[in-house]
């Protein structure tokens, strides 16, 4: 039951052929929203008092973070794709997209129009959940990347903004989140890092194709991505309070499914996350959604669903038994390249 619902829930339902991506990737039909306007490098964000400002709490300038990784790192992965198709940062963008496209990220409770179509659209509220938690997987991997040297020695340091509320909840430059969450910090940066066959030496030299192994990277990242949730969960957990019922299962529905993807080293890279996404709930889940008869919803949004609580209760039941046998299946390559074969086997079934 365990395997069955996590391949039904990480999967991408429709495949396209290769010539159909490339029309589309050239279109711009397969980034995130608004990615051509978001700032290209760290020296398009605002300098004040010697000091790169970052602000966040806005959609496009977060997604300027996003888009100062991909293209310092697109030179490592050139040889997975053309037009940086082939990085496996593509996922951590691409997901945070998907929320702004669904709303998730304006203010659920409604006090504010932070985020509303009637307010500031490009607002991201600290009373989100998803916000919040993406904080953890946008602004601590780029600190985490700055402190790793992926973008070479910056001719300030960077700021990030604290939002209006919950200031305590978040950290705001290299210094401080290294003090703070030392752990969480060291998990990025690792993953920059040549120590743990990623990126870069120690002197800032790119490393040979013979000695990159994109499995590797893949743990990597992962590893951090899912040190990042287990620190921020609790930390929000009562943000979920501002959505419906519905919305707050799927949102720890999927906290859930995401140690299961992660064990398998799921790649994450423009193409493969974009198929990935394609069937997850185009809009936040309210009272009256009731599984599996969304009415709005395909059957394959509906059955992911599913599958993602059935998942999420059967590991709350074996006393997070199945996760351990799950990534004991996965702890090797051979594993982990059978279960990504399974999820192959279902996307072109």
């Amino acid at each position: 039951l365990g395997m069955h619902a996590l391949l039904i829930a990480t999967v991408a339902l429709c495949p396209v052929t290769a010539a159909a991506w490339s029309e589309n990737i050239v279109a711009g039909e397969n980034y995130p929203p608004l990615w051509d306007l978001a700032p290209e490098s760290l020296l398009d964000f605002p300098v004040k008092d010697n000091k790169i400002i970052i602000n966040a709490w806005n959609y496009q300038e977060r997604m300027g973070v996003y888009k100062s990784l991909l293209k310092s790192s697109a030179k490592y992965f050139s040889a997975f794709g053309p037009q940086n198709i082939g990085n496996i940062l593509w996922g951590l963008p691409l997901q945070h997209g998907w929320q702004f496209r669904t709303g998730r990220l304006a203010d659920p409770s409604g006090v504010t129009s932070c985020g509303s179509d009637d307010g500031d659209l490009l607002c991201q509220s600290v009373r989100s959940w998803w916000s919040c938690m993406n904080y953890y997987l946008s602004v601590i991997p780029f600190l985490g990347a700055v402190k790793a040297g992926l973008f070479g020695q910056l001719p300030h340091e960077v700021k990030i903004l604290p939002p209006e509320e919950r200031k305590d909840d978040f950290c705001y430059s290299v210094a401080d989140c290294w003090s703070r969450m030392p752990k969480l910090m060291d998990d990025w940066k690792a993953f920059f890092e040549v120590n743990n066959v990623t990126f870069l030496t120690h002197k800032h030299k790119v490393m040979s194709p013979a000695t990159f192994n994109l499995d590797d990277a893949l743990g990597l990242a992962w590893r951090a991505h899912v040190t990042s949730i287990a620190y921020a969960l609790p930390k929000f957990q009562d943000s979920l309070n501002y959505f419906s019922d519905p919305e707050k299962n799927f949102g720890e529905d999927w906290s859930n499914a995401v140690d299961f993807i992660a064990a398998t080293h799921f790649s994450t890279d423009l193409l493969t996350v974009n198929d990935f996404q394609a069937f997850l709930p185009h809009r936040i889940l309210v009272e009256g959604d009731v599984l599996p008869s969304i009415s709005d919803f395909s059957p394959q949004q509906n059955n992911i669903l599913v599958s993602m609580s059935a998942l999420h209760k059967a590991n709350k039941l074996t006393g997070g038994l199945l996760l351990k046998l799950w990534q004991k299946a996965m702890s090797t390559e051979a594993g982990r390249k059978m279960g990504r074969k399974l999820i192959e086997s279902l996307t072109s079934s």
